[in-house]
């Protein structure tokens, strides 16, 4: 059980994050962004997040040779394309802020396969899953076992 439950604590807080996390799905791909999320969320071991988007990925018929392998896409070859694999090295840069995270060479990279506008909305879902990352690691949310997953409908979480 969660330390606090914010989505009832912090109703107006926590829609607000709810509506950026909306806006960035609709503008990045409910897939992709998954795979943003899913590897943000393994950046940060986050494992409600892990779990919650590995799940999705898999419910959208995503191979889970290929969910499983968000965790080590630097070495999986091809089994990423060009486009998925500059999204990770951005997650992974932009996850990790610091000093030399976010490198030209990312960053030009990433400029191979997206506009401005899709970077902008990039950089904004990469932001909005580390802010959902560190309010389920803060508040103790874990994934649920096994048979609650199965039994209980989805709640409406966004993250």
């Amino acid at each position: 059980m969660a330390r606090i439950s914010l989505d009832q604590m912090n109703k107006k807080a926590y829609a607000s994050v709810a509506h950026m996390d909306s806006y960035c799905r609709r503008a990045i791909g409910t897939e992709l962004y998954d795979f943003v999320k899913l590897r943000a969320s393994i950046v940060n071991g986050c494992g409600f997040c892990v779990d919650m988007h590995s799940s999705d990925l898999i419910g959208m018929g995503v191979s889970s040779r290929k969910v499983v392998n968000v965790a080590a896409w630097q070495h999986t070859g091809s089994l990423f394309d060009d486009r998925e694999r500059s999204v990770f090295a951005l997650t992974d840069a932009v996850t990790k802020i610091g000093p030399d995270s976010v490198t030209d060479e990312i960053w030009e990279e990433a400029t191979r396969h997206f506009t401005d506008e899709q970077l902008g909305d990039l950089l904004l879902g990469i932001s909005t899953i580390n802010v959902w990352n560190r309010l389920a690691i803060s508040t103790e949310t874990v994934p649920p076992a096994e048979a609650e997953s199965a039994a209980a409908p989805a709640d409406g979480e966004q993250s």
